[in-house]
């Protein structure tokens, strides 16, 4: 059960709403200003709590993960970033490096992002690493140099936060928060990210369910932070031809269930630069509301992720592609959903 309370509401006002929630037997958690969720519905409760003066909705929704429900929402969830759209019709392009290596290359990088027409610059200044002696990132230095880039382009910058003590520092320099696959589950981290009121980018964990993945979204909207896209990078199957499986399943099922945009990684769905582009095209043909790549000059040279990082010409064609098959669907994917 979601209550909405009317604009403007005093704490005190939200607070005989808590109680009233407690005195009927529930628990009541505020998610923002104006939002209030139970885990159970109740209908003589929700009988009660409509007709307290400051209670502007009382919402009964069967679903573990009521605010990315379609229940609560039913429009698409469109997000803007520094003036860059993300959801709705058109299709948004992300590229950059797996890790940020040299502010040259990065601004090289960046340049080409911007004439091929992308939105968003991509790269990892904190970075994962399976093995604990490959390269980690240059932390807050490679975020000043994704800073810098942004100020010589005007793209919107997303990097990976991997800890709740650093989600401070990585807001102070990037527009959207990447939560990586590794991190899906890591809730004090979803928590920390919602609390920072910056959009969160949050990948679908390496053997995550859609239903554990809306959940873990959920903790972050639950901060009363609305800005959530969610991101399929591909699950771990049996298949071993490609690094992951990019589940595009995921994109016409998550858009039923949820009202949060939906964008595909081909690079990790894939983990082979020659497969990328054409399951770039898959995604969004799906209705994905658009795509992160992995790009450099000298694919061969990355730091990290080289089996799977597209060079410039490649990534111009595959910029071209998605905006043709964008442009081509009369409607890249429904508004409303019924």
């Amino acid at each position: 059960m979601v209550i909405v309370l009317r604009p403007h509401v005093s704490a005190e006002q939200t607070k005989q709403v808590l109680t009233a929630i407690q005195e009927g037997g529930h628990t009541g958690y505020q998610a923002g200003p104006s939002t209030i969720v139970v885990p159970k519905n109740d209908a003589h409760l929700e009988a009660s709590l409509a007709t307290l003066p400051q209670v502007e909705q009382v919402m009964a929704i069967d679903s573990p993960y009521p605010l990315a429900s379609r229940a609560f929402k039913k429009e698409d969830t469109i997000i803007d970033v520094r003036g860059h759209i993300i959801g709705g019709d058109k299709v948004t392009v992300m590229a950059g490096p797996c890790s940020v290596e040299s502010l040259d290359n990065l601004l090289e990088i960046a340049q080409t992002v911007k004439a091929a027409g992308g939105q968003f610059l991509r790269g990892g200044a904190f970075k994962p690493r399976s093995s604990p002696y490959s390269f980690q990132g240059h932390g807050e230095e490679g975020l000043k140099m994704l800073a810098i880039a942004r100020d010589k382009t005007g793209l919107g910058i997303i990097s990976e936060v991997m800890e709740p003590d650093k989600v401070a520092l990585v807001s102070e320099y990037v527009d959207i928060l990447q939560i990586g696959a590794r991190n899906m589950q890591n809730y004090p981290l979803l928590r920390e990210a919602g609390k920072s009121g910056k959009p969160v980018m949050l990948k679908r964990g390496l053997s995550g369910t859609i239903d554990e993945w809306l959940m873990a979204a959920e903790y972050i909207l639950a901060q009363g932070n609305p800005n959530v896209i969610l991101c399929e990078r591909g699950i771990r199957t049996f298949e071993t031809a490609t690094r992951n499986t990019l589940d595009l399943n995921a994109v016409p099922v998550v858009q039923s269930l949820s009202h949060l945009p939906i964008i595909v990684d081909p690079s990790h769905g894939t983990g082979k630069s020659a497969f990328v582009r054409p399951m770039a095209r898959a995604g969004v043909a799906a209705g994905a509301s658009g795509v992160i790549v992995e790009i450099h000059p000298t694919p061969a040279k990355a730091w990290s992720d080289a089996a799977q990082t597209l060079d410039f010409d490649e990534f111009r064609a595959l910029v071209d592609d998605v905006e043709r098959i964008s442009a081509a669907l009369t409607v890249n994917r429904p508004l409303v959903h019924a």
